[in-house]
């Protein structure tokens, strides 16, 4: 099978990052408003509950599949599937952030999504460290 490509969810990306910041900072901004903006679109409002509705000023409508406090939100977004999740790092020093999409069309968009979550995470991080 091609890189990016599994029989379950298709074609999907990953991007992760160790950032100097505990858990409980990264998980508040990933998750308020500016967080969202970032990574989920300008005017994204979501509400924590499996199955409420969101929609973001793009137009861009999902549903909230999964969202454990601290831990993980997991949405649609469009014919994709969206997940952020914060983690403590390895011996105690920050928190990794991981971004995950699955269900892509192919192999171009995993590229073109790639280089978008890089960017993403560039701008959470500058975001955060100017705190």
């Amino acid at each position: 099978m091609p890189t990016g490509f599994t029989k379950d969810v298709g074609w999907q990306i990953g991007v992760s990052r160790t950032l100097p910041q505990p858990p409980p900072i990264v998980w508040d901004f990933v998750s308020g408003p500016e967080g969202l903006a970032l990574w989920l679109g300008p005017g994204a409002d979501l509400t924590p509950a499996r199955g409420a509705p969101y929609r973001t000023a793009a137009g861009v409508t999902g549903e909230v599949r999964g969202y454990r406090p601290g831990d993980r939100i997991r949405v649609t977004h469009g014919a994709t599937t969206l997940q952020v999740a914060v983690t403590p790092a390895a011996g105690g020093a920050g928190t990794v952030l991981r971004y995950h999409q699955e269900r892509m069309a192919g192999a171009e968009e995993r590229e073109r999504q790639r280089a978008h979550w890089q960017q993403v995470m560039a701008e959470v991080a500058a975001a955060l460290d100017r705190g």
